[in-house]
Order: structure tokens, then C-alpha cells, then sequence
């Protein structure tokens, strides 16, 4: 379809941007010069990718009062959330999330919407599974027409079936599994699904049908990771299977293997003990494409992140705050803390900027101080307090072990971590201006971890982390609040 026609049809609200799914759809749409509204619960989620020349908005399913303004003036809308990592009773609320979203674009005049589902066995008792089926069903009781993409695995970063596989071939040799890693999947590169995804709202006979989209191959899960563990150079993993290990019982441990969010993974595992297919013939028709075989999609995945570009700021998943690492996790584990203060975003900033060399970190030093000497005796540079200059920073600068990532001026510091541990971090300053002359302080520590030893230092320093974080923002906000009271 030409160009002038895409126009003619008009804007496309991609909801769920922030989603893995969403982050990688926007970009493809803007490529084919489509104009792009994204949504998200959290603006500054999406503030985060810098996309440009896409309207960027606050919206949540779940209250109904917030979807006109992101529907006025949209052609199609794909509707890419779900609740999964809400935990129990996500079902209920993709329901719930649905029934409002179709309610407002028929209110809105929207012409059609596109929902990405997953493969549907006919036996199964999957609450993801059936969720997904289910969002799709209450989608079609509202008056815009619904077209329906079901894929299976998608196989690209950030895909939490992918990136649990990443996972354990990258870090664990020998795995004890359930015996649906024998259950079979037809696989999608990434690239071949967010093909469809853009090309359906062009094609009329596409409006109110259902399509299964699946690679060329039908795959075990084991088979899945013995490609993945050839193309990433790795030794393939030795797979035992265990009749006892239900995939329920195998969910418990995931968070102990894995940086792939706890509930998602679950929910996730809680689907693969069935054998999926898919009958992609009538997609095929409407659609042609040259699909890519696993092996295919797998290097194309990995080639994605090796093209992706330096970030500024975290964002989950980019590849430059994982040190350009393969092996080192995509989703990233994090603690924080805050504090409110009466001090002007200036001095939060001059208090902030200030951080490290012979100032320290403000609060709890002694501790700081004990890791860098643990970073000393395994050979890092822990000990070596510096800053270039005592107040001003810049992209580049080592303060102390730290790497400065990012600076925007009383708004946002980022540093990545530079000492030696199993995997990547990064530490960031956020200074958000509140009504009534307030300004909070954030204080929030990112860590992508390199497999088991990656996840056990997090959680042997997490709590840690959530006493330091709220104890620093707490000192930061002190301090600024002295210095306004002596200018």
C-alpha cells in the first residue's frame, strides 16, 4: 500500500507501548513514515526511548476516564497490554481493561483495532492462555471491527519466552526440568511478527478475522535452546527431563534463574506444558513474507542489540547499560527510595552533582566504603576516590568507580557502576517537580544480572539497597534545604 494511502487512514495509537512488544513496533511504524501515538500508564516510560515525532501519552485501560483523549483523532489502534505481572487475577483484570478499551473506541469512531493474542491449544487451562483468548473475544463485542494476530514464542529481545531461554543456556549447563520442555511451539522472528502487525490495518479483508502467525518450523523447547546455545557459542546445555517437576512446582525457582519479571514467567510457564500449532496459511495469503527459521531469528536477535545505540538513561533492556553484554540479562532487578523536599530543583541538582570523590555518598559511608574494598582485594579499582572537578559533571567523567551515562541539569543523573560483580548496573538521580513548591528526589539502583551468581549478589544486597536509597534521598533533601537556608 503507498504511502499517500497510509496517510489517508490516518494516525495509529499503539497502547501498551511501553511493553516489549509496543517498544519495538513504534519505530517500525515511524520507518514506514506512519504517524504514531503511543501510550502507556507512565508517560515518562515512553519519555525515555526519545522517539521522535511521536505524540506521547498517559493512559490506563483500567480507568476508563483517561482513553478518549489518547483515541480522539486515531485510525487503527493496536491494543498490546495485559496484566500478567500483576499476579493474581490478571485475568480478570485483561477483562476488565478490554470491555473499557472497546467501549471508548467505538466511542472515539476508531476504524479498527489490532490485538496481538497467542496460540490457543484446545486443551488448555492456561489462565495466560486463556486471558489472551478471552481480551480478544470481549475486544470483538464492541462495534470496531477486530483484527486478531495469535503468535506463539516470538523470538527477539526482550520476548520473556526468549529471554528465559537466554538465560539458562547462557548459565546453566546442567538443567533439571519438567517434561514440557519436550512440548512443541511453532517460533516467530520478531521482525516477521511486527511485519504483520503494520501491514493488517492496511487490508480490508483483514477487518474482524482471527490469524495464526508462526515461523516455518514446529520446535521443542529443548530443541530451542540447543539452536540458541549454537548460535550464542555456547555449549549446549545437558537437559534432563523430571516426571515429578510440574511446570506449576519449576515456576517457584524461576526468580532464582532468571531476571525475566517473577509473575510474567509463571504465568508463562504455566502454558508450556501444551503442544501449540498454528495454520498460518490465510495470514500468508493476505500477508507474503519470507519468514525466518529459528536459527534465523535468533541471530537476528542478537545482531538488534549489537545495532542498538548508546542510551543517555536506563531503559530496560538497552544494550549499552548492559555493557554490551549478550550474556548479561535483559530485564533488569531495581530498589530505590525517595524523599520529598521543600528545596527548589537547583539545589536538589547542586547537592546531587556533588556526589562522590572527597564529599562521599552523604549517608551510610561506612558501607559505601566497605564494598570498595571488597572491589580492591578482587582487583578492582574501588578505592579510588576522584571526581575531574568537585561540582560540575559531564558525560564521561569517573566519579569515584563510576561512570557518568547521562546528565540533564536538575532533572536526571545517570552513572553505570563500575566495580567488579556478575553483571551490569546503573544509578540513577531522578528531581521531579511537585505542586505547592515541593520536589522529590529519586534515588534508584538498576542491576542486570549475569545469570544465578548475578541474581544471588542482587539479592544479598537488596535489602541493602532499599535502606541506602531512602536514607541518601533523605540526606540529599537535607542538605539542599540547608543550602536555601543560607543563600
Amino acid at each position: 500500500m503507498s504511502t499517500d494511502l497510509r496517510q489517508q487512514r490516518g494516525r495509529r495509537l499503539v497502547f501498551g507501548a511501553s511493553g516489549y512488544i509496543g517498544s519495538n513496533l513504534v519505530p517500525r511504524l515511524l520507518a514506514e513514515g506512519i504517524p504514531v501515538r503511543a501510550a502507556s500508564r507512565r508517560a515518562e516510560v515512553l519519555e525515555a526511548r526519545n522517539w521522535r515525532n511521536v505524540e506521547i501519552r498517559a493512559a490506563d485501560a483500567l480507568q476508563p476516564a483517561t482513553l478518549a483523549a489518547v483515541l480522539e483523532g486515531v485510525d487503527t489502534a493496536y491494543y498490546l497490554v495485559h496484566s500478567m505481572a500483576a499476579g493474581r487475577n490478571f485475568g480478570q483484570l485483561d477483562l476488565q481493561a478490554a470491555a473499557n478499551f472497546a467501549a471508548a473506541a467505538a466511542t472515539a469512531g476508531i476504524r479498527r483495532i489490532v490485538y496481538l493474542g497467542g496460540l490457543v491449544p484446545d486443551d488448555s487451562h492456561s489462565e495466560h492462555i486463556q486471558s489472551r483468548r478471552d481480551t480478544g473475544n470481549i475486544l470483538r463485542q464492541g462495534s470496531v471491527a477486530v483484527t486478531e494476530v495469535r503468535a506463539g514464542i516470538i523470538v527477539g529481545p526482550g520476548s520473556a519466552a526468549f529471554e528465559v531461554m537466554r538465560d539458562l543456556v547462557y548459565h546453566l549447563p546442567v538443567m533439571l526440568t519438567p517434561r514440557w520442555v519436550r512440548a512443541k511451539s511453532p517460533p516467530i522472528a520478531l521482525d516477521n511478527l511486527l511485519d504483520y502487525l503494520v501491514r493488517v490495518p492496511e487490508i480490508d479483508q483483514a477487518a474482524g478475522r482471527v490469524f495464526d502467525a508462526a515461523g516455518p518450523e514446529t520446535l521443542s523447547y529443548e530443541e530451542m535452546m540447543r539452536v540458541l546455545a549454537d548460535v550464542a557459542g555456547r555449549r549446549r546445555p545437558l537437559v534432563v527431563p523430571v516426571p515429578l517437576l510440574s511446570p506449576r512446582l519449576s515456576s517457584y525457582w524461576l526468580k532464582y534463574v532468571t531476571s525475566v519479571p517473577t509473575g510474567i514467567a509463571r504465568a508463562l510457564i504455566g502454558g508450556l506444558k501444551h503442544d501449540f500449532t498454528a495454520d498460518t496459511a490465510a495470514l500468508q495469503a493476505l500477508v507474503p513474507l519470507q519468514l525466518l527459521d529459528f536459527r534465523e531469528s535468533v541471530e537476528a536477535a542478537f545482531a538488534a542489540e549489537r545495532r542498538s545505540r548508546v542510551e543517555a538513561r536506563w531503559v530496560e533492556g538497552a544494550f549499552g547499560m548492559r555493557k554490551r553484554r549478550i550474556d548479561y540479562a535483559y530485564y533488569a532487578k531495581r530498589a530505590s527510595g525517595s524523599a520529598v523536599s521543600t528545596a527548589s530543583p537547583a539545589a536538589l541538582w547542586k547537592v546531587v552533582s556533588a556526589i562522590g570523590g572527597e564529599n562521599r555518598y552523604y549517608y551510610l559511608n561506612t558501607l559505601w566504603t566497605l564494598r570498595e574494598m571488597l572491589d580492591w582485594l578482587v582487583g578492582g579499582h574501588g578505592l579510588q576516590h576522584r571526581r575531574r572537578h568537585p561540582q560540575e559533571l559531564r558525560v564521561g567523567d569517573k566519579v569515584d568507580s563510576w561512570e557518568v551515562i547521562g546528565v540533564e541539569p536538575e532533572r536526571r543523573l545517570s552513572m553505570a557502576f563500575g566495580m567488579r560483580a556478575p553483571g551490569a548496573g546503573v544509578l540513577e538521580f531522578e528531581i521531579e517537580p511537585l505542586p505547592q513548591g515541593r520536589t522529590r528526589i529519586t534515588a534508584t539502583a538498576y542491576w542486570h544480572p549475569a545469570g544465578v551468581l548475578g541474581l544471588a549478589y542482587w539479592f544479598s544486597l537488596e535489602p541493602a539497597h532499599r535502606v541506602i536509597f531512602k536514607g541518601l534521598t533523605q540526606e540529599i533533601a537535607r542538605r539542599a534545604e540547608a543550602l536555601k537556608l543560607t543563600a
